[in-house]
């Protein structure tokens, strides 16, 4: 019903509109005391593309993918205490490699237990299509393409993962992102100790008092010129800057430019431009770029590959239960439970989102942990291909 990207972009503002101005009104805010607002600017958008009512496919997506992503991660990274960021410890790391070391063991236990449903028609390439998933779920789109291309999996494999990919990734984040609303509970619950991430977000808080100040019209244009001008510059050099493999490349070159960028210039006057607002700016397109990712979100082919979806969902549990466990255990907060699945799962584009859904100030810990699953992706996901195959040829011999 509404396809121009500028009319569709109206009516994504306007459902966030909506739902910050129910949470800022005192009788209705209760509404996200369960499920937080951001998982509701992630399912309406969805509800309103797959009713037909938005597209599932518009130039705007793209646009804001390009250009808002980097341009957020600009404005978030601006003021952020490098030091307190790297005094996090070593959860994050655990919880990342837990995170990694989830996908690797649980596509195979998935296919175990799902795979006599799949079609027998597919033969070989259910295990190498479920290889190149591997691939982006520890690392992302190019791991995903890399993977396949090594083990042969065809094109119309390659095309069908893509679905199961966006159905269990996209669920999980939604889960990740009302985690972020129920942190505290959860970090209770479990005991988990937040000292250091409560001292990092106290130290960037008191700094944005101190430099708070109105927001002049002069201020609102350096912080667009900035964050467009950075992101403008990354992009080009993205296109003349070498692959490293197929891990560092296009996109990536980008994310690890404007945060690299962004934190140089964290240790400069311009940190104080948060007390104008940079954050809550970022936070625009942050929240922008969510409302997308859910408008694309494609349920209705879930119906292609039923039994290959349900792997990709209970690939995910399993992921999710190794993660809680060890989160549980060691008492680390939720946060570092969330970003570091997402730094497999979703990779440079989303783990920093989640990581922001948390506080804006740890933005750059879902980008350093992402660059991390690029690394891992190739590698580890090769391993999880290998144990596919060895699943795939214990089916068949059962089977005979």
């Amino acid at each position: 019903m509404i396809d121009h990207p500028v009319a569709v972009l109206a009516v994504l503002l306007g459902v966030l509109a909506v739902l910050f101005s129910i949470d800022s009104h005192p009788r209705y805010r209760g509404v996200f005391k369960y499920v937080p607002l951001l998982v509701f600017a992630y399912f309406i958008p969805t509800i309103l593309s797959n009713t037909g009512i938005i597209p599932l496919k518009s130039p705007l997506y793209d646009f804001v993918k390009t250009w808002l992503l980097p341009s957020s991660l600009f404005l978030l990274t601006l003021s952020v205490d490098v030091k307190g960021i790297f005094g996090l410890g070593r959860n994050a790391l655990v919880m990342f490699l837990t995170a990694t070391v989830g996908i690797v063991i649980g596509g195979p236990l998935a296919y175990l237990i799902v795979g006599p449903f799949v079609p027998e028609a597919m033969g070989e390439q259910a295990w190498k299509g479920l290889a190149a998933l591997a691939g982006s779920f520890i690392g992302g789109g190019a791991n995903f393409i890399a993977i396949g291309e090594s083990v042969g999996a065809l094109d119309s494999t390659i095309s069908m993962m893509v679905v199961v990919d966006v159905v269990a990734a996209n669920l999980w984040m939604a889960a990740l992102l009302y985690f972020a609303g129920s942190e505290k509970e959860i970090d209770r619950a479990i005991g988990a100790d937040r000292t250091t991430l409560d001292l990092l977000r106290e130290k960037v808080e008191a700094y944005a008092n101190k430099v708070s100040r109105p927001t002049t019209l002069a201020d609102l244009l350096t912080m667009l010129s900035l964050a467009f001008g950075v992101t403008v510059v990354a992009v080009q050099f993205s296109k003349i800057l070498p692959d490293i493999g197929d891990i560092v490349k296009g996109f990536t070159w980008v994310v690890i430019i404007v945060t690299t960028v962004a934190v140089g210039f964290s240790f400069t006057s311009l940190r104080r431009l948060e007390g104008a607002g940079a954050s809550q700016l970022g936070s625009v397109f942050l929240y922008l770029l969510v409302a997308t990712i859910g408008a694309k979100a494609e349920f209705a082919k879930v119906a292609q590959a039923p039994a290959l979806v349900a792997v990709g969902v209970l690939w995910v549990a399993f992921h999710a239960g190794l993660l809680g466990l060890v989160c549980w255990k060691t008492r680390s907060p939720i946060f570092f439970l969330a970003v570091g699945s997402q730094a497999n799962i979703g990779g440079a584009a989303s783990a920093p989102i989640v990581a922001s859904a948390f506080h804006p100030a740890l933005a750059p810990v879902g980008v350093l942990l992402a660059v991390g699953g690029y690394v891992l992706g190739t590698y580890m996901g090769l391993v999880c291909a290998f144990l596919l195959q060895m699943v795939h040829g214990f089916l068949m011999t059962v089977a005979v």
